[in-house]
């Protein structure tokens, strides 16, 4: 799970009136929406706990053990004879990269690396404990996990044979990421864990493939070819939430129209936004400003996956009254109005210094 860099930098709340309002900065700029959210109904634990054959079905989106990769199929094999070119060829290449994107990739290996917190947030979701059950949602968790396993453990080994960052500093960003935990908001809403995972997982896909096309710009082969096969298995993890969030749709519309609007007015809140690497308070809001102004996850990209959210859902079809209609209408305003934000961004960033990473041994980015 790459962290796509949030949009949204720092959640604060305001009042208008009686009604409460979340103020979003988003470097610099702030934007407001209602914050209220409906009471959950007990039947989204219900209808999650009956989606077992659905998600049964589904399990073919997991590799089969034997034909997945590997992480030591793209790094110096250091048993042979030749390590010492190959290691020689990835490190000559990693040097074209831009300082920016090793932040960008970096940033998106600490949050790959806590796994666990996202493992114990996914058996929250489903209300299952995975353990070594064969109930299908169990399986699917820890299928999920040990392919996400193998992201961290590359991107890593990556960075470290390149030479050219801090590892150290990045050890510690990991472990205080992993200490601080993860939240999705699933606990007063089920929907909201699909919901975000659906969300994320195409984030994270669009943040691999941007960083696998820079970097094939940039003349690193072989990081192209890391990303976009990282790329490839959150396109299948994708398809995975969105189908399970999909059936829920079908089969309570307006709870899940409700919760979609209700994850949307608190925004979408990566998972690497308690990273600290023990110097910087704002290490995540500058990593985000990196990727933004890299292209890497931009507000048009987050615009964009709410688009693609309520097309796969057919949200804006769905017959619906009453509160479920009004967040469908406000739903359907939403991919507007990041777009209409994306330009003011752009502009914002482009006017701020450059930032001191501890990562990269304390240049800029």
């Amino acid at each position: 799970m790459f962290p796509p860099g949030s949009v949204l930098l720092c959640l604060t709340t305001v009042f208008r009136g009686r009604r409460p309002f979340s103020q979003v900065q988003v470097n610099g700029l702030f934007i407001c929406s209602s914050s209220s959210s409906p009471d959950t109904p007990s039947v989204h634990l219900e209808v999650l706990r009956g989606l077992d054959d659905f998600v049964g079905r589904n399990l073919s989106l997991l590799v089969k053990i034997e034909d997945a990769w590997q992480p030591t199929d793209f790094l110096p094999d250091f048993s042979k004879e030749d390590w010492t070119s190959s290691l020689a060829t990835l490190r000559e290449a990693a040097k074209n990269l831009d300082d920016g994107i090793l932040v960008v990739l970096v940033g998106g290996m600490v949050t790959e690396e806590a796994l666990p917190s996202y493992s114990m947030a996914l058996d929250g979701i489903t209300g299952h404990r995975s353990g070594t059950s064969t109930q299908p949602w169990a399986v699917w968790t820890r299928g999920w996990t040990a392919e996400e396993n193998r992201h961290g453990d590359l991107l890593n080994a990556y960075l470290r044979l390149t030479g050219r960052v801090d590892m150290r500093a990045i050890e510690v960003t990991i472990h205080h990421l992993l200490s601080s935990g993860f939240d999705p908001d699933a606990a007063t809403d089920p929907y909201h864990g699909l919901i975000y995972t659906s969300f994320q997982e195409r984030a994270t896909r669009i943040s691999h493939q941007n960083v696998a096309k820079i970097a094939g710009q940039q003349g690193d082969s072989a990081l192209n070819k890391i990303c976009n096969r990282i790329a490839g298995d959150e396109a299948r993890h994708e398809t995975f939430y969105t189908k399970v969030m999909g059936e829920v749709f079908d089969q309570n519309p307006d709870g899940a129209v409700l919760s979609f609007a209700s994850m949307m007015r608190k925004m979408i809140v990566m998972p690497g936004k308690k990273m600290f690497d023990g110097q910087d308070p704002d290490l995540f809001e500058h990593f985000s400003a990196v990727a933004q102004r890299m292209g890497v996850y931009t507000v048009d990209d987050y615009g964009q996956i709410i688009s693609h959210l309520l097309s796969r859902w057919n949200v804006a079809s769905r017959a619906l009254s009453g509160a479920a209609a009004q967040a469908q209408d406000y739903l359907c305003r939403q991919a507007e109005r990041y777009t209409k934000l994306a330009e003011r961004v752009r502009k914002t960033l482009t006017s701020q210094p450059a930032i001191e990473f501890a990562w990269l041994n304390s240049r800029t980015a």
